[in-house]
């Protein structure tokens, strides 16, 4: 087969002919021969499973940039890069439907046609955080009142006040009063004096650039607890016998398992686990994940630091939150667990309990 014109060529590999002369320009699909006469583009058969793949990847979405280099590898690296791609593609859907989720709940719950019939419901709570038996020093803060849940997990050299300087950011919201239309506002506000405060705190150390926590905490509103997360700490919900883990890991493993280069029986043992890619930190990402959940009467939440969910099986943590009515009792077996596992880092708790309260 001889050599194609441009409108055959556009024909067979699903590409319009502008997008094959602004393709031409960029240098990513050049034209086997420009006719010196005419300045007719001919395109080789062969040039058809290139010209199909870059029309494939700009259905992805994926930029031309991008596409570009990926027309450069082999095809085993180009298929990483495309899981890689995508990967990401996902997580960003999964970030914009929560926040979808979150604006609905948010606007049905200002909606008093749409909000629900409600039991006047409370909380019951319990914090506690411990060194460990490895490391000289907590960094870790657990704070747990009336309407304010949080555990942050201090790093480097002033970890320990930078994770009290997160949480003691957020106490002002313990009383004052939020508007339903103000919430989303409000939590953003706080994470932004979070982070000032973090970085007043490791700027008072030799190395502040090195210094930074997490953030995980949940605002009880009556009805409904808005949870702000950055980092690896964790909160899980048990409801109805069942434990689900409702925060998802902001670290360098947990990008890899996403993106399909781990498993998670991988990422467990891997020596940068604990690699965060979002903080509160100077030069960290500190972008956080914001959600609203609808609350049950028996619902029971667990806000803990890394040092317990990577030493104590989710079934261990299961079977105590199941079994251990007392918040108190349950959180300091929780600790004891995480110490019986050799206590490598320091392992903080906050336990909530949703109850119907006594008129």
């Amino acid at each position: 087969m001889g050599l194609l014109t441009i409108g055959a060529f556009a024909k067979a590999s699903r590409l319009s002919p502008k997008a094959l002369r602004l393709y031409d320009e960029l240098g990513l699909l050049p034209p086997a021969r420009v006719d010196p006469v005419t300045g007719y583009r001919l395109y080789a058969p062969e040039q058809l499973d290139q010209a199909r793949l870059v029309a494939w990847l700009r259905r992805l979405g994926m930029s031309l940039a991008r596409i570009q280099h990926v027309c450069t590898l082999e095809a085993g690296p180009a298929a990483q890069e495309v899981r890689t791609f995508w990967a990401q593609v996902e997580a960003d859907t999964t970030a914009r439907r929560d926040l979808a989720t979150f604006l609905i709940n948010h606007l049905s719950w200002k909606d008093p046609a749409m909000s629900p019939t409600t039991k006047h419901l409370g909380i019951r709570y319990a914090a506690l955080s411990d060194t460990g038996l490895v490391r000289e020093s907590n960094q870790d803060t657990a704070y747990a009142g009336s309407r304010l849940l949080a555990v942050a997990d201090g790093y480097g050299s002033q970890g320990a006040p930078a994770s009290a300087a997160a949480v003691d950011a957020l106490k002002y919201l313990e009383t004052v009063s939020v508007p339903a239309g103000d919430l989303l506002n409000v939590l953003e506000d706080a994470v932004e004096q979070a982070k000032q405060a973090v970085h007043g705190a490791a700027g008072t150390g030799s190395s502040p650039e090195e210094a930074g926590t997490t953030l995980t905490a949940m605002l009880w509103t009556g009805s409904q607890l808005a949870l702000v997360h950055i980092g690896d700490s964790r909160v899980h919900l048990l409801r109805d016998g069942e434990l689900f883990q409702i925060t998802h890991d902001h670290t360098m493993v947990q990008s890899m398992v996403d993106e399909g280069r781990l498993s998670p029986e991988e990422a467990a043992s891997h020596p940068q686990r604990s690699l965060l890619i979002r903080a509160l930190g100077r030069g960290a990402d500190a972008t956080p994940d914001l959600r609203l959940h609808d609350a049950r009467q028996g619902d029971r939440y667990l806000l803990c630091s890394d040092g317990l969910s990577t030493v104590v099986p989710t079934e261990e943590i299961h079977r105590v939150l199941s079994e251990i009515r007392e918040p108190e009792e349950a959180i300091h077996e929780l600790v004891a667990l995480a110490n019986g596992s050799g206590g490598p880092d320091n392992a903080s708790c906050v336990l909530a309990d949703v109850m119907e309260l006594q008129q």
